[in-house]
């Protein structure tokens, strides 16, 4: 299936009124199978001591090892046994208030497209190997189960509020680029790393970036880039712990209390941090210098 632009204003032709349409399993060539066999097992090669537990637990039981694109009635049919939780599949990114509705009611929005045998490194909008490979395993895990359907309610108060952007903070540095303490050292559970064959060794092997101690209220306030590594991770002592600090938080005066404060800048160690690796950011710093160098 091709790729899909992004979608802001009303759902497409074919979308119901919540933007889900059909995965059309059947639509997918033997292409876009290849493509995500390919994506799979470059993965499912390098994730071994490097992902969380919790994730490759999911991956097994929810039985992604099977050749070809997952069909969703099939993978939601074992995902509401453990969790409760269905895959529904959506043309492309969805308002935030659809997201979150989806979220709050165990709903997992996933495009149903697959990117092209030249995007396997890299691709703007999420795609159904994201989507799902990075995704979906986590899902199959009961505390992180409950963390994302209470951050789907949490969105919903956001969008009131006005404080979006603040909460999109704790999605992007736990559930896209999330670590966790292990008892075998630091592991990734966020898809924006499992997904990536290039973040998966970085995150956790590069000495550039920091890995800082998580903190609700700092991560709230701290910012983050979208087209390229992060130059800070944020570490969960467990799924344990981020499940009771989002349902035992009031988030309203926190929103309130971080409105007065300075954003913090993606490269900032803070005095008060946890710090579990200082980073020599030395990968920021020669993409900037590359930048630097090229004519205007």
């Amino acid at each position: 299936m091709a790729e899909q632009t992004h979608i802001t204003d009303h759902p497409p032709e074919g979308a119901a009124a919540d933007w889900t349409v059909p995965q059309d399993w059947s639509a997918y060539s033997a292409e876009d199978h290849r493509t995500w066999d390919t994506l799979f097992a470059r993965q499912a090669k390098l994730l071994p001591g490097r992902a969380s537990e919790a994730y490759l637990r999911g991956l097994d039981v929810l039985k992604l090892s099977k050749p070809g694109i997952p069909d969703f009635e099939e993978l939601s049919e074992r995902l509401m046994q453990l969790t409760g939780w269905q895959v529904v599949a959506v043309p492309g990114l969805v308002p935030d208030d659809v997201f979150f509705d989806h979220m709050a009611n165990r709903r997992f929005v996933a495009g149903n497209f697959i990117r092209r045998p030249d995007q396997l490194d890299y691709l703007q909008e999420p795609d159904v190997f994201h989507d799902v490979f990075g995704h979906v395993p986590m899902l199959a895990d009961p505390r992180f189960a409950d963390y994302l359907e209470a951050y789907g309610r949490g969105g919903l108060r956001a969008l009131e509020l006005g404080s979006l952007k603040q909460l999109s903070r704790l999605y992007w540095y736990t559930v896209e680029f999330g670590l966790i303490e292990e008892p075998e050292g630091l592991r990734i559970y966020g898809s924006g790393i499992v997904s990536s064959f290039s973040e998966s060794r970085f995150a956790l092997d590069d000495p550039s970036p920091n890995r800082i101690g998580f903190d609700l209220e700092r991560v709230m306030r701290t910012d983050y880039r979208i087209d390229d590594f992060q130059q800070t991770y944020f570490v969960i002592p467990s799924f344990d712990e981020l499940l009771r600090v989002t349902i035992e938080s009031d988030f309203e005066p926190l929103y309130a209390r971080n409105r007065e404060k300075p954003e913090i800048a993606i490269d900032t160690i803070l005095p008060e941090d946890r710090v579990i690796t200082r980073g020599t950011q030395d990968y920021a710093r020669g993409k900037a210098k590359a930048a630097a160098s090229e004519p205007a």
